[in-house]
């Protein structure tokens, strides 16, 4: 069975880098897909790569990750209310995808659609 869980930014926003990584990776490790609002910072990423390497076992593959970005739209008005909503959440608009590497095979990003694929378990 394949579970996804969906992580609002509002859960996440007041913890540390440190517990929102914990946080990611715990329900990754429970072999669940994580949809989260919004994106970690770069550096985040970056230590959240780090410690996924740092964890891998027999049990614990890795991650796949993806992070998907709002189109930039063409308008004058939409481009001010992007930019508004910049300064309101920081540059944290987005979804981000985060799986175990046990269950995600690959995860493909086109302007249209999202592509995860998945392993073809056999009983």
């Amino acid at each position: 069975m394949l579970t996804f869980q969906y992580v609002p930014f509002n859960e996440i926003q007041n913890l540390s880098s440190e517990r929102r990584i914990s946080k990611i990776l715990g329900i990754v490790k429970r072999n669940k897909i994580v949809l989260m609002q919004g994106r970690l910072k770069s550096n985040e990423e970056t230590a959240l790569i780090e410690r996924t390497m740092q964890e891998v076992s027999k049990e614990f593959k890795g991650i796949e990750l993806c992070t998907i970005y709002p189109n930039s739209e063409k308008n004058k008005t939409a481009q001010f209310k992007q930019m508004i909503l910049k300064v309101v959440m920081g540059d944290r608009d987005g979804l981000t995808i985060i799986g175990p590497a046990t269950v995600v095979k690959e995860i493909k990003r086109n302007p249209d659609k999202i592509e995860l694929f998945t392993y073809n378990k056999r009983n």
